[in-house]
């Protein structure tokens, strides 16, 4: 066996790829419970994966047959049920798991130097999954999922010029039709996936490029032992693939909770119209996309005033894109001297746990039909989302911060 992996080994680096990023990458030896949540991606995305291909095979990609096929793997398919539950509920699960992921990257400042570019990669796979999830959201042919689709692709009807032509092109009709189904369904089930683990491997590679960052936001490669290793590190493996186990154990409690009782979590997960086949002739009484959209769709929905000529619908596209589009430049915002949390004053931990509060509650407004009450509601809060990052060059600058350990510490 040992002269197998030599020859194999000298034709790939195997064992060198292995120390490189496992048992010879020194983490910081701090990690907690919010570093759990990059192993969990990497699960949920395996989930998906695993469940995506099993769906495929019994999966009619026509709008004749979608919705009758998706019933068949529910009935009639041995274990289709299953299959379903994992992949619907592993797509809220993965959105769960990202958006905790990146709070806790904002939280300890881990976009900060030298970590710009994990930060953009990681923005990136964020990008490419809300297309992975838009296009999968179409795929079971129900009522929601065709007028959601119509919805979101007429949005981008308002770009001046090209907004007619470019909804046109990605429909490939005039109206969603089963032509729309077919290009979501290959680009659900090979580009984009290709594109998410190209983007992965990347995100990854950058990582260990440059280390991990920590609570304290120490940087663990500036005190080293004489053989050139960080005494505040441990080694990734075995220390925290064995950590990670228990996130996984309760990850997957809940997950498992969710899947075998609560799969629709009460319309939230799946809404109740989708359980009727698409009907182009009749709309149902409240469009709203899923809840990991509803922040963005809040924000669309918030612009009600026509400016410089262009509608409101158009500047409503403008604020729904801009709010995703800022987090790319968050690294170049952030002008504070730490990097977690911990160490910096309280404006910067004031104005986190308002973008929190404001993006959840956004979620919220997102689901309810609108109101004018509602409206004025989500408007506040839109606002406050941006001052969050405009204000941020302002803020982190002038307020006092804490000494940083040379040292981890804890």
């Amino acid at each position: 066996m040992q002269k197998l992996i030599q020859w194999i080994d000298a034709r790939l680096p195997i064992v060198e790829a292995y120390e490189k990023h496992m048992s010879k990458y020194y983490a910081p030896k701090n990690f907690n419970m919010w570093y759990f949540f990059g192993s969990l991606a990497m699960l949920v995305l395996v989930n998906q994966l695993v469940t995506g291909i099993w769906l495929t095979m019994s999966y009619n990609p026509s709008a004749e047959g979608a919705f009758a096929s998706v019933e068949y793997i529910m009935r009639d398919v041995q274990w289709g049920w299953l299959l379903r539950y994992l992949h619907s509920t592993g797509a809220s699960a993965f959105f769960v798991v990202v958006y905790l992921h990146m709070f806790r990257g904002i939280m300890y400042g881990s976009y900060q130097k030298p970590r710009e570019l994990i930060w953009i990669f990681g923005m990136l796979i964020y990008l490419a999954l809300m297309a992975e999830a838009f296009m999968g959201y179409l795929l079971p042919w129900g009522q929601m999922s065709y007028w959601g689709a119509q919805v979101i692709v007429n949005l981008f009807g308002a770009i001046p010029v090209i907004g007619d032509d470019l909804s046109l092109w990605i429909r490939g009709d005039y109206l969603i039709s089963g032509i729309t189904l077919n290009r979501f369904f290959a680009l659900h089930v090979i580009a984009l996936p290709i594109v998410l683990l190209g983007l992965v491997v990347l995100h990854l590679l950058a990582l260990h490029e440059v280390g991990s960052n920590n609570p304290q936001g120490v940087d663990i490669k500036k005190v080293k032992d004489e053989n050139g290793i960080p005494k505040d590190g441990i080694p990734f493996h075995p220390y925290y693939t064995v950590h990670d186990l228990l996130g996984v154990g309760v990850f997957l409690f809940i997950f498992c909770i969710v899947v075998f009782y609560f799969p629709e979590m009460g319309g939230l997960f799946l809404e109740k119209p989708n359980f009727e086949p698409a009907n182009s002739l009749k709309t149902p009484e409240h469009i709203a996309p899923v809840w990991y959209f509803t922040p963005f769709y809040a924000m669309l929905r918030a612009v009600t005033v026509d400016l410089f000529g262009l509608p409101a619908k158009f500047w409503g596209v403008v604020v729904m894109g801009a709010a995703i589009a800022i987090l790319f430049v968050l690294p170049w915002l952030d002008r504070s001297p730490v990097k977690s949390i911990r160490y910096k004053g309280w404006l910067s931990k004031i104005a986190l746990a308002i973008l929190v509060v404001s993006f959840v509650i956004l979620g919220y407004l997102g689901v309810v039909p609108a109101t004018p009450e509602r409206t004025v509601a989500a408007q506040i809060l839109t606002t406050l989302y941006f001052l969050y990052f405009i204000l941020m060059p302002f803020y982190t600058r002038i307020e006092k911060t804490k000494p940083v350990p040379e040292r981890v510490t804890g």
